[in-house]
């Protein structure tokens, strides 16, 4: 702690009241002081406390991983070249004063504007406290997350043939390979894997360790092979690019891995090459940069597929797979059933979009050009779905990410894992789909739809939970979730120019979720409305589609006082035209309507006799689920969900039951094709 901390923190006071303008100034601070920082928690990462004035700094969430003394320093996004080289000269040149050496590794450029620094942690406070820098994250470790049964599940076999028939070869579509160096002359992907130049990994731990080149090789040569080898390979067609991140050892660091995006980044601006895909087969604790280079990447057009973690636990607790714009992918065994590793076993949770073929995988070895083996993990995983990937966009190029995740979760397999592996507060939040594709593929529009949870909300009486949809998806509904039911409901609204699932906790509640449905149709313009004050007397308030040709996706509600119970229900006037959610009067009612094209849409709802601790209702064959409502006969319903196109309403013991009320919407377009196609 050092002997004088509370003398140094006072010094730093008594210094930002008497100059309070100096931190914005780009001339060197001759009498930077090095001040002590003390730990707090920040979401899945760890925020040093910090000085008046200074910038952020982050640490990974996992201490074992960590790299003490390699700091990546982002800056500002307005920051320029020139300000970022005086900003380097600067904090080498306070250094240097207080008898500290640093060494620059990278500086970016492409990516972002920033730099990677090798410096003693005594002069990080002096880094923090410079013009420019938006935050500072130490660097850490990530790593590897290491025919046959999996290609028959992911595309099951023609009857007559028994063969894996996919529907292309995915051979538009170029893979960018974040892992080892690879043995590109093994017969399985001789000739479909380019190795770049790129090379940025940490020494190897131990001084016996003996750099085999089938040891150094084996994890990317088996990777290639998944995504697109001659005989094992699930796009057996798209071309690879390597790029070497993770030594020997299957270990690389989060440092390396910007650079290695910023590399590909920079090669596309030169040469761009669409569609496009990177796979990230690894995983470290919780990164803010890494996961922030990701977005980028996606803005940029790229697909990003990350594997989920091989740890058996909540995957938002790692990086990249907490990143909502990543694709993130959980593993499988040959049952369907989560991959279980000796003691520990596949990532799980509400950052998992699907689940792919993990455990036992059969792919090209590295010991010799003819060799396969058996790897499993989520690597393995994430590989099948970056080769589904490449069919999807060979099929259709201008696919954004979310729509083919979108896709990818359309034509997954439903309801096959058994919940009971995963922890219980994971299951209502962990997706239960196994990823595949039909054996044809079409371009036709589509309603497509997901559920999106936030995380849990604290427990206080004022707490929220908030969830967003991903890139260009429309968010059609909100419902939300209490463990206990004690909430005061939700509503849709708006923040910093895009739409937000709001939940509200109420006294006594454990918490609560929100739940956003999340769709992507291409011609979509949704609004939201909110019932007005009523006079008094009335028992009942709604809320309509204020303009014509609108169709009601989603209703909710929340109550601003204590007491709140399932009050709203969908009315579409097919007649009339007059959609609305009607509720109480006590509760704020919320309407979601779109002016969507072609778009048709019926409710359907259930209404068991008697009490029933769970009612489910779901949409049928052709139709997509878009809004979920729980109507109680008393206090007591837990929340609704939808469960892909089901609609799912819990009650509390005791309560008096509920009904299940689900809007459904389909395309005009594809009931009309499949009534031509009948005659």
């Amino acid at each position: 702690m050092g002997r004088h901390p509370r003398a140094l923190l006072l010094l730093l006071g008594a210094r930002a009241l008497l100059a309070p303008g100096a931190a914005a100034e780009d001339e060197p601070d001759e009498e930077a002081e090095l001040v002590l920082s003390f730990p707090s928690e920040e979401e899945n990462q760890t925020e040093v406390g910090k000085p008046l004035g200074s910038a952020a700094f982050y640490r990974t969430n996992k201490d074992m991983w960590r790299l003490p003394g390699q700091y990546i320093v982002v800056l500002k996004e307005e920051t320029h070249k020139s300000q970022t080289e005086r900003t380097i000269r600067r904090l080498q040149a306070q250094a240097a004063k207080h008898g500290y050496l640093t060494k620059i590794l990278h500086i970016f450029q492409d990516l972002f504007q920033g730099f990677v620094v090798k410096m003693s942690s005594d002069v990080l406070d002096m880094a923090l406290r410079l013009p420019h820098v938006d935050y500072i994250e130490e660097d850490s470790y990530v790593f590897a997350q290491s025919i046959p049964w999996n290609l028959d599940r992911i595309v099951p076999a023609q009857r007559k043939s028994g063969e894996y028939n996919p529907p292309n070869k995915g051979d538009l579509v170029e893979v960018y390979l974040l892992d080892t160096s690879i043995q590109s002359n093994h017969r399985e992907i001789e000739g479909r894997v380019f190795v770049t130049d790129f090379e940025n990994v940490p020494e190897e731990d131990g001084t016996r360790f003996h750099r085999q080149a089938s040891k150094c090789d084996s994890h990317g040569t088996h990777m290639a092979g998944v995504v697109s080898g001659r005989d094992a390979g699930v796009a057996k067609g798209a071309s690879v690019r390597s790029l070497r991140v993770l030594n020997c050892q299957g270990k690389g660091t989060v440092s390396g891995t910007l650079i290695g995006l910023e590399f590909i980044k920079k090669t596309l601006t030169a040469q761009l090459y669409s569609p496009l895909v990177v796979l990230l087969p690894f995983a470290g604790g919780y990164s803010r940069v890494l996961n922030a280079a990701c977005r980028l990447m996606v803005q940029t057009g790229v697909v990003m597929i990350a594997a989920a973690g091989n740890y058996k636990e909540d995957a938002c607790l790692y990086s990249p797979a907490s990143e909502p714009e990543v694709i993130t992918v959980g593993a499988t065994d040959f049952q369907d059933q989560p991959a279980s590793m000796g003691t520990l076993g596949t990532n799980f949770g509400r950052c998992v979009d699907v689940f792919a073929p993990g455990d036992d995988i059969i792919g090209a070895s590295s010991d010799c050009s003819t060799c396969f083996t058996s790897q499993s993990g989520t690597s393995q995983a994430a590989a099948h779905v970056a080769g589904l990937a490449a069919m999807v966009l060979n099929t259709d190029s201008t696919l954004t990410l979310s729509e083919l995740r979108q896709r990818l979760i359309h034509f997954s397999t439903k309801n096959v894992i058994n919940e009971a592996w995963f922890p219980e507060d994971q299951r209502l939040v962990t997706p239960n789909r196994v990823a595949g594709l039909p054996s044809k593929l079409t371009t036709e529009e589509q309603l497509y739809c997901r559920s999106m949870w936030s995380a849990q909300s604290g427990p206080m009486r004022s707490a929220t939970a908030i969830v967003r949809c991903s890139g260009n998806e429309e968010m059609l509904s909100c419902s939300s979730y209490s463990p206990n039911g004690k909430r005061r409901g939700e509503r849709i609204e708006v923040h910093g120019g895009g739409k937000q699932c709001v939940a509200h906790n109420a006294f006594g509640g454990h918490g609560v979720y929100a739940i956003a449905r999340c769709c992507i149709w291409p011609k979509a313009d949704c609004q939201t409305h909110t019932s007005s004050q009523v006079a008094d007397g009335t028992l009942t308030a709604g809320v309509g589609c204020s303009k014509e040709n609108h169709v009601l996706t989603g209703c909710s509600s929340h109550s601003l006082a204590g007491e709140f119970s399932d009050s709203v229900r969908p009315v579409l006037g097919m007649e009339t035209g007059q959609h609305r959610c009607v509720g109480r009067v006590d509760v704020a009612v919320h309407t979601s309507c779109c002016h969507a094209p072609s778009i048709e849409c019926k409710v359907k709802e259930h209404s068991p006799m008697g009490f029933q601790e769970k009612v489910a209702v779901s949409c049928g064959d052709g139709w997509t689920l878009t809004g979920c409502n729980a109507y109680s006969w008393g206090p007591g319903t837990l929340g609704a969900y939808a469960v892909d196109d089901t609609c799912v309403v819990t009650s509390a013991l005791g309560g008096k039951g509920a009904a299940s009320i689900a809007i459904c919407c389909r395309s005009r377009h594809l009931e009309a094709d499949k009534h031509s196609s009948n005659y």
